[in-house]
């Protein structure tokens, strides 16, 4: 069997994941110290025009950005998630169903957290938004170990290193 490199991440993607985590994370890291408050509330707002971006690059970007490319349902979540138990694991260029689904709840609780974070730093809504400020920050902090497990077993149930792929935007696509 032949493997042909292909393009799946382009550079606008990558450029988007890679700012997006590191904001996050030092939205987190940054967000109970009043001495670092206006870097937590940059990065914040940093996180939230990322995914802005990242939702006008849904529909017009490269193929494998496109939401078109990773809109699946929950039988398609289930049916990879199974064959993740089996020899022959379902393969996807692109994203696969559960991952697919873990980008969607990562860009409505970064909406979340961002808006009820310019609400409570504007001391507009009350406790109840920083509740959900904080509340949409840990469940994040929750998805993105959810995700980073799923790449590991991904690239080990797949062989194909998808960490690097994020990075150079290469993944080898197996033909026969």
């Amino acid at each position: 069997m032949k493997q042909d490199r292909i393009l799946v991440w382009d550079l606008p993607v990558r450029l988007f994941h890679w700012l997006f985590a590191l904001s996050f994370v030092g939205a987190f890291v940054t967000a109970e110290s009043e001495r670092l408050r206006d870097v937590h509330v940059v990065l914040g707002y940093t996180v939230l025009g990322l995914i802005a971006f990242r939702l006008v690059w849904a529909f017009a970007g490269s193929r494998y950005a496109r939401l078109s490319s990773f809109a699946y349902g929950p039988r398609d979540v289930l049916r990879y998630l199974r064959s993740l138990l089996t020899a022959r694991p379902l393969h996807y260029v692109g994203h696969n169903p559960a991952g697919s689904w873990v980008i969607y709840l990562l860009i409505v609780l970064g909406i979340a957290a961002g808006a009820s974070g310019y609400a409570t730093y504007n001391d507009n809504g009350g406790e109840w938004l920083e509740e959900l400020h904080e509340g949409a920050a840990n469940v994040m902090l929750t998805l993105v170990f959810v995700h980073l497990a799923g790449v590991a077993v991904a690239s080990l149930l797949h062989r194909e290193n998808l960490v690097r792929a994020m990075v150079t935007g290469y993944k080898l696509r197996q033909r026969r």
